[in-house]
């Protein structure tokens, strides 16, 4: 099993910056990435990012330039910088862990932080 907790959410102004956190526990040695999506209110879920265990990086088409994801593998830690927040950004933020354990790949959700975009 593998446990996320996620940090950082709220409320902040249109072009303005929030940094999502996502710690993770468990069978952290079994994880091989970790991600963010969003779920805007009354939408599917949706990949924002994914970053590997040796740092590869993936990104949707429309947070290029934006959103920033990182990892700290010594804290066991996944980031998520977004600047030039728009009003479109608001969603359910989840942090999302794919594990490989005896073969098999499992996904882990946290359980979600509010990001609202709005003057």
């Amino acid at each position: 099993q593998v446990q996320l907790v996620e940090s950082g959410g709220g409320l902040v102004q249109p072009g303005g910056s929030l940094r999502l956190s996502c710690a993770a526990s468990g069978r952290i040695f079994s994880i091989n990435s970790m991600g963010w999506y969003r779920q805007p209110p009354g939408k599917q879920r949706d990949m924002v990012a994914t970053i590997t265990r040796d740092g590869t990086t993936n990104y949707a088409d429309s947070m290029k330039g934006r959103f920033t994801i990182s990892r700290d593998n010594a804290k066991n830690t996944v980031f998520l910088q977004m600047n030039s927040l728009k009003p479109e950004d608001t969603a359910v933020y989840y942090c999302n862990a794919e594990a490989i354990i005896r073969g098999f790949t499992y996904n882990y959700w946290g359980q979600g932080t509010q990001v609202t975009v709005s003057s």
